[in-house]
C-alpha cells in the first residue's frame, strides 16, 4: 500500500465541515454540511436539503439537522450539490 493511498474513512473525515451529497438506498438523497460520522458511517448533517425522487420529479424538504444511518447509505459525493 503506497503512502499516497487514501482510505474511505479518511476521505469522509476530510469532508467534515464541508458540503456533501448523500444518496440513500431508498428513493431519497440529502445534501448538507457534514458535522461528523462514526465507524459505521452514521452521519450527522446540518443545513440539510432532502430530495425525494417521485414520479412527478424531485420533492424537496429543508431540515435543520439530520442523523443518517450508515447501513442505508449508497453513495457519498464530497462537495456535491444534489440532483439538478
Amino acid at each position: 500500500m503506497s503512502t499516497s493511498q487514501l482510505l474511505p474513512l479518511e476521505l469522509i473525515d476530510k469532508c467534515i465541515g464541508s458540503r456533501i451529497w448523500v444518496v440513500m438506498k431508498n428513493e431519497k438523497e440529502f445534501t448538507g454540511k457534514l458535522l461528523g460520522f462514526d465507524d459505521y458511517v452514521n452521519m450527522v448533517l446540518e443545513d440539510v436539503t432532502e430530495y425525494e425522487n417521485t414520479k412527478e420529479g424531485y420533492k424537496t424538504n429543508k431540515l435543520e439537522q439530520i442523523l443518517l444511518n450508515g447501513n442505508n447509505i449508497c453513495v457519498l459525493i464530497p462537495g456535491g450539490t444534489g440532483p439538478v
